[in-house]
């Protein structure tokens, strides 16, 4: 993969553009209830009394509701905007958590209920920030760049929110817990949608059609390989906690969770702080092939410190990873979808993180450790081998519908015609073929 020399603004650049830094972080904020709503079920579960099994049905349910609601509120964020979906979304999910906070346990099907209402109505913030960059920072190498530092920013925030869910539980209770964290869930989703891009911010007309953007063969590739990516590191945090066993060293599966969050971080960092050359379909497959590698290392299983080193190595390509994905998925999301398709996405990845799991814990009982490990290489292989057999599909967006204009040239029709940049307006197709003004 050749690359251009950096350019000299960088993330600073990014985070300075008018309302860029305010839209990243309140979207991050927005999330911390998804991001650690699993984490806070079960420390509220086991505070009421409950078992491990009712702790995992209700997080189970919780996941499943939102794998569910992200496309379809995602289409409705398409089509109504984004005011008029994020924030009553948001509203009604943290109803639904403080509902299990405030009820219990019992009786079941309340706390069933509770939960799911929480998981359908969890706003696609997510895909709405990918939608909105494009009107906030225009070039197409800051986009790209964007993308990038979101997926860095989606590792520190899976890093901060445990921390964070834990200190409230310390300091008050996990029912108290449960109602901050998604107050300022709330709290940050509507600084988004008060905020002028997010309130001027239209989809594209779609076309009418059942499926929405799944009717794109491009896309529907793109998420077939990022299950089996989800797969993979959903399989290794149940392997990981069997290492940690077989060493009678619980401190260790925070150490490899830690490390392999770590290397995600600098792997996006790195891979944000340049501008890449080619067409990222091609550049994808080589960076989940290295994803895949990675994990490899990874059965053999050594010591402490040997182990929380490979794990920092298997996750430099996550965030690389995902930050490309999202430059394909905008190439392939037929017109007036991308929100939806960014949510699909985000669905398939957590779909694919959960089967992993479920996965890897059989396979650790009858096979031991290493396999466990083996199931996140395999996943990663899977996913490199989607990639490489729908190859003609995922170029297809490159073949006579693309418009190289240059980022001066842009800038200047626009201004003439007094026009705001549109969902998938990319000033400037320095890389052949950006944009999602694509019909499926």
């Amino acid at each position: 993969m050749a690359t251009e020399a950096k350019d000299s603004g960088g993330y600073r650049d990014i985070l300075r553009a008018p309302h860029a830094l305010r839209l990243l972080t309140g979207t991050l904020v927005g999330r911390l209830p998804n991001g650690t709503g699993p984490i806070a079920v079960v420390l509220f579960v086991r505070s009421e009394g409950g078992s491990y099994s009712l702790a995992g049905g209700l997080t189970a349910a919780y996941g499943i509701a939102t794998a569910v609601g992200q496309p379809l509120l995602g289409r409705a964020v398409d089509l109504k905007g984004q005011p008029r979906v994020q924030l009553p979304a948001a509203l009604v999910s943290a109803l639904g958590m403080i509902a299990l906070a405030v009820a219990g346990i019992s009786p079941l099907v309340l706390a069933y209920a509770a939960v799911v209402v929480a998981g359908l109505f969890t706003p696609p913030l997510e895909g709405g920030l990918r939608a909105l960059w494009p009107s906030v920072l225009g070039r197409e190498e800051r986009v790209h760049r964007a993308y990038a530092l979101d997926a860095v920013a989606q590792e520190v925030m899976f890093t901060v929110g445990p921390l964070l869910v834990t200190l409230l539980v310390a300091l008050w209770s996990p029912a108290a817990a449960l109602l901050v964290i998604n107050v300022l869930g709330v709290l940050g989703a509507l600084s988004v949608v008060l905020s002028e891009p997010s309130r001027a911010w239209r989809s594209e007309p779609r076309e009418a059609h059942w499926l929405g953007a799944l009717r794109s063969p491009g896309l529907l590739a793109l998420l077939g390989s990022f299950f089996f990516v989800g797969l993979a590191l959903g399989s290794i945090t149940v392997a990981g906690l069997a290492y940690a066993d077989d060493r009678g060293n619980e401190a260790a599966y925070g150490w490899l969770m830690a490390a392999l969050g770590l290397g995600a971080l600098v792997g996006g960092v790195l891979y944000g702080a340049r501008r890449w050359a080619g067409a990222p379909e091609r550049r994808l497959r080589v960076i989940v092939g290295l994803l895949a590698l990675g994990y490899l290392p990874l059965t053999l299983t050594p010591g402490v410190g040997a182990m929380t080193a490979l794990a920092a190595l298997s996750g430099v390509f996550l965030a690389p990873a995902l930050a490309c994905g999202f430059i394909v998925v905008d190439r392939h999301a037929p017109t007036g979808t991308v929100t939806e398709a960014f949510s699909w996405l985000v669905t398939t990845f957590g779909v694919g993180a959960a089967l992993g799991s479920a996965v890897a814990g059989p396979v650790v009982e009858l096979a031991g450790t290493t396999a466990g490990f083996a199931v996140a290489s395999a996943g990663g292989l899977v996913a490199l081998l989607v990639l490489l057999a729908t190859g003609r599909v995922l170029m297809a967006p490159g073949r006579g519908v693309r418009h190289a204009v240059s980022a001066v040239a842009a800038d200047a029709a626009r201004t003439e015609k007094n026009t705001r940049p549109s969902e998938n307006d990319r000033n400037g197709a320095v890389e052949p073929g950006f944009s999602a003004r694509l019909q499926a």
